[in-house]
């Protein structure tokens, strides 16, 4: 009897491979290459396996922590054919550097969304079509992006400017679409959007305005005073011969937006008449066709008569003619004549659907007018239904918070019928879309307009940290201090930011500059409001009080006299000199230029340190408050100025450190 040593024994002697334990599975970071490869690499080009001889470490291009995990991927000039397909190199969440330039990839760029730690980026000259990934905005560690000889189209993703890490950004040779974004990175160093299909005013910021043309060349489309070409206008200004229109009231504060009835009612009767006159002319359209169409049947029937007349004619007279052909001719002509009016008649009602189709559309967006690029997420029935808290009434438009159902929150300002007058529905749609276009860091941006009859309403983001006015002179119980000179200096700049961008933008001005329309960001930047609105309004009505009248520059206060760039730098003195003291405008005094800079000084209390940055701040409110608007600087000129002082205070800090 054999036993159960021998058994063993000789099962491990003729089987040997039973006592090699099974091989443990390939790291993630490795599967996720090889997945890649499989649909990339369609020539097998990249010798990748599994082994137990080497690790996917040792692999070409691969470079690994102590741990195993990819930091480090370089795929270049390696004839690459395929996609980059989602779910596999972009679940490396340790990978820093990702290069697979100068391939011919296809496809588009995946979500990147999971590479969190990466720092370069090269997909440049390959053939990746489709639009630049939003999720590109995420990976805040990024330095370095290209994306330049591609086939990429849309737009830039304007929240790319979230990158603050970036250094070199390269989408030049591609098919981009849209504005450039207003980057403002002190770290970028290498920028180039050349040879695209961007337009509209390039942003003055000190960073894009470092770089020259050719970072902006054969975009013909882009204009301004960085690329050296002259913005055109979007439309006329508005002129002031149409009736002027009836004032309506303001809902009182807390009441529902939806719970005013002449708003309500306004809506309900331009519907009406819409839906009346599409009617009357549907309905006379239809009368004209069919009447066109009787006659050019009778006209026809009267040739045929006609024309049998005639042939009887001939044949009494011993002319035979034969009229068989001559029948299959007009019988043809009236054929053809009835396939022109079928294809007329066709055309005519695929024309009236379309045009139906497109008025219930509107009728759904409930004429809620989104700015290009936004994403219509509620119709003006939802805001009407919205909670609505009253902020303010303005001499052009009462203002409202309102809360929307689905938790969103909106800012709304409903214009002054009164002071619209002049201004057609289509010139209000005209200049809005143009304002709707604007984008920039320190302008809070215009989401959608509605208007109905007399009723008209902006719809913007609502700004939770107030305004610039509330900052400095809070409330009436409370005595107003002047800022710290740091801050500033920062909302100065902020503001001349945003002004000089809506001056090289069409050549639009603010036309109504003051404390209690600078608002505060998140991050307590300070964002311009009711920009853009005074070429609206006729600027002969309506009451200003003292403080506002304290920002107009002298040749605005002449009638119907409508504010221009160089007003709009008048107000920003006097803007400037409030945030210096934090003295209403009204209480400006009138001085010699040594007499105000001592009177500054006396209103901030200052000390020493901050005497020559004083000084330099105030010769700059007072080159700005000149009578003559000939001699102010342009707001591009007084950012400038600023942006000196700025590196001035810097160096100024860094020599009493060092001292």
């Amino acid at each position: 009897m054999i036993s159960t040593n021998t058994i063993i024994f000789l099962f491990f002697t003729l089987f040997p491979s039973a006592l090699t334990l099974s091989p443990p599975p390939p790291p993630p970071d490795a599967l996720s290459i090889l997945a890649f490869t499989s649909k990339a690499d369609l020539h097998n080009n990249l010798p990748f396996s599994i082994n137990t001889t080497s690790t996917h470490c040792k692999w070409q291009g691969v470079q690994c922590q102590s741990n195993g995990k990819v930091i480090r991927l370089v795929l270049e000039n390696l004839h690459l054919t395929g996609v980059f397909a989602s779910n596999t190199l972009t679940l490396l969440d340790q990978l820093r550097v990702l290069s697979l330039q100068n391939n011919s990839l296809t496809g588009t760029i995946p979500d990147l969304t999971r590479l969190i730690n990466l720092k370069t980026l090269f997909l440049n000259h390959n053939r990746f079509s489709g639009t630049i990934p939003v999720s590109i905005s995420s990976l805040h560690r990024l330095k370095t992006l290209d994306l330049s000889f591609n086939r990429l189209s849309g737009p830039i993703p304007v929240n790319i400017t979230n990158l603050d890490r970036l250094n070199y950004l390269r989408l030049d040779s591609n098919r981009l679409n849209g504005s450039v974004p207003p980057l403002n990175h002190s770290s970028l160093q290498i920028f180039n959007v050349s040879f695209n299909k961007l337009s509209g005013p390039v942003p003055v910021t000190p960073t894009l305005a470092n770089f020259t043309t050719t970072s902006f060349s054969h975009n013909p489309g882009l204009c301004g005073e960085i690329v050296r070409t002259e913005c055109s206008f979007i439309g006329p200004f508005f002129g002031k011969n149409a009736t002027s229109s009836s004032s309506t009231s303001a809902p009182p504060p807390g009441i529902m937006l939806g719970q005013s009835a002449q708003l309500q009612e306004g809506i309900q009767n331009i519907q009406n008449h819409n839906s009346d006159s599409s009617n009357h002319k549907r309905l006379a359209l239809i009368l004209g066709f069919s009447s066109g169409v009787v006659l050019l049947l009778c006209s026809v029937m009267c040739l045929l008569l006609s024309t049998k007349s005639s042939s009887k004619k001939n044949k009494n007279n011993g002319n035979i003619v034969s009229t068989t052909s001559e029948m299959m001719e007009l019988a043809e002509a009236a054929d053809a004549a009835a396939d022109v009016i079928r294809i007329h008649e066709t055309n005519e009602l695929e024309e009236k659907v379309k045009k139906v189709q497109n008025g219930i559309a509107m009728r759904k967006s409930g004429n809620l007018v989104f700015s290009a690029g936004e994403t219509q997420v509620y119709s003006i029935e939802q805001l009407m239904r919205a909670n609505a808290e009253l902020l303010g009434r303005g001499s052009l438009a009462s203002t409202y918070k309102a809360v929307l159902e689905n938790g969103s929150i909106v800012c709304v300002k409903r214009l002054d019928g009164s002071r619209m007058c002049g201004t057609s529905k289509e010139m209000f749609e005209r200049h809005m879309d143009a304002v709707g276009g604007l984008r920039h860091p320190n302008l809070v941006p215009l989401r959608a307009y509605f208007q109905a009859k007399e009723e008209r309403l902006l719809v913007y983001d609502y700004q939770a940290n107030g305004s610039l006015f509330s900052l400095i002179h809070g409330s009436k119980s409370t005595r107003a201090k002047p800022l710290h000179w740091t801050s500033c200096l920062k909302i100065a700049e902020d503001v001349a930011q945003g002004l000089s961008y809506i001056h090289q933008a069409w050549r639009l001005v603010h036309g109504n500059l003051k404390l209690s329309n600078v608002l505060l960001g998140s991050d307590f930047e300070a964002c311009l409001s009711d920009y853009c609105l005074s070429a609206l309004v006729d600027s002969g009505g309506g009451n200003v009080d003292s403080d506002s009248a304290a920002y107009e520059a002298p040749e605005t206060r002449k009638l119907n006299h409508q504010p221009t760039a160089k007003s709009d730098v008048y107000s920003f003195g006097v803007l400037l000199l409030e945030l210096l003291t934090g003295k209403p405008a009204a209480e400006h005094p009138h001085l010699t230029p040594d007499d105000m800079v001592n009177w500054v000084r006396s209103m901030r209390a200052m000390n020493g340190g901050e005497d020559n940055r004083l000084i330099m701040m105030v010769e700059v409110a007072l080159v700005c408050r000149v009578s003559s608007p000939e001699q102010r600087p342009t707001m591009w000129e007084v950012l400038k100025m600023i942006q000196e002082i700025k590196e001035v205070a810097v160096t100024e800090e860094l020599n009493e450190t060092l001292l």
